[in-house]
């Protein structure tokens, strides 16, 4: 369905959780951010459609590429945008999250974007301010634009993803990707496997409408796409893997397990990796399966798309 063919407005005050997407908001998005991303390989960029709005991007967690993502994004579209980071956070001086809140809403931005590493900071956020908010990541629960990404990404090398086989591999149990790249790839009615080993597995995964494994050389078996995670050895306790090297020789993706999937099957990663555990350099490198910098490519479109969106300025406005 494609732009002129129907008229729909986008719903949603904020991005909180992919799982309050439906399939037109997704049509909607990816329409915009296809847009989006043939303007941003020319060399004028700039789609000024946010002009005079202000984005914040209040992180209360490292980052560096969602971060960077979500200000070229806004910067492209217009927008007056403000880095807030954790460490110069007045929490730090013992204010609360919501005086935190409070005082950003005073400021009178239009636009937040959060990352913060309690499940539900996002919602929190919009709940006390009202302002339009979008989830950047909180704790292991989710991050809605990763996982839009994710299935732009899968949709622009696949097609329509219904049917495909889409193995995600690794530390699923500490993933915030891994539960929002769920909840789409099952809206897409995609044939999802989870693998890792039992210790990085959700005790229940097997509701989560996937199927589960414990062999890498199994999940990715027929597969059309093999998503790699992080391990997130940050929010581990000890013992849940053995050691890295052992993780590597029982998990690690590399060409020779890969030849196990179909032959046109592409590697994801959501970034950043660690090389030679998660995944081998030579395949992380090798730009015939790899299209990991096409997901970064494709962050920057789709987050163009979601404000534009979220600010009422996005595609609806040019639709009869």
């Amino acid at each position: 369905m494609g732009q002129g063919e129907y008229s729909y407005t986008f719903p949603h005050r904020g991005l909180i959780a992919a799982s309050a997407l439906n399939r037109v908001d997704l049509e909607l998005i990816f329409d915009s951010a296809r847009a989006h991303l043939t303007r941003n390989r020319t060399e004028d960029k700039k789609h000024p459609s946010l002009k005079g709005l202000t984005v914040i991007n209040l992180f209360f967690e490292a980052s560096t590429r969602t971060l960077a993502s979500f200000e070229i994004a806004a910067k492209r579209l217009g927008a007056d945008v403000v880095n807030f980071s954790a460490g110069n956070a007045s929490l730090k001086k013992g204010e609360t999250l919501a005086d935190t809140a409070n005082t950003l809403a005073a400021m009178q931005p239009d636009l937040l974007v959060v990352r913060h590493q309690s499940p539900g900071a996002a919602d929190f956020f919009q709940r006390t301010t009202g302002i339009s908010t979008i989830n950047a990541g909180d704790g292991a629960n989710e991050h809605p634009t990763q996982a839009l990404l994710d299935l732009f990404t899968l949709s622009e090398h696949l097609g329509d993803v219904g049917g495909k086989r889409i193995a995600i591999v690794g530390d699923i149990l500490h993933s915030r990707v891994a539960r929002s790249n769920v909840a789409l790839l099952s809206l897409m009615n995609a044939d999802i496997r989870l693998c890792g080993p039992a210790s990085l597995l959700p005790a229940d995964a097997d509701r989560w409408g996937a199927s589960v494994f414990h062999s890498v050389e199994a999940a990715i078996e027929g597969c059309d796409a093999v998503m790699v995670l992080r391990l997130q050895r940050e929010r581990m306790s000890s013992g849940l893997i053995p050691s890295a090297r052992e993780y590597a020789a029982i998990y690690g993706l590399d060409h020779a397990r890969l030849s196990l999937a179909n032959q046109d099957c592409i590697v994801m990663h959501p970034g950043p990796m660690n090389r030679g555990i998660e995944i081998t350099s030579a395949l992380a490198d090798d730009k015939g399966v790899s299209v990991i910098l096409d997901q970064v490519e494709a962050g920057v479109a789709v987050r163009m798309a979601v404000l534009e969106l979220l600010a009422g300025r996005g595609m609806q406005e040019m639709m009869p």
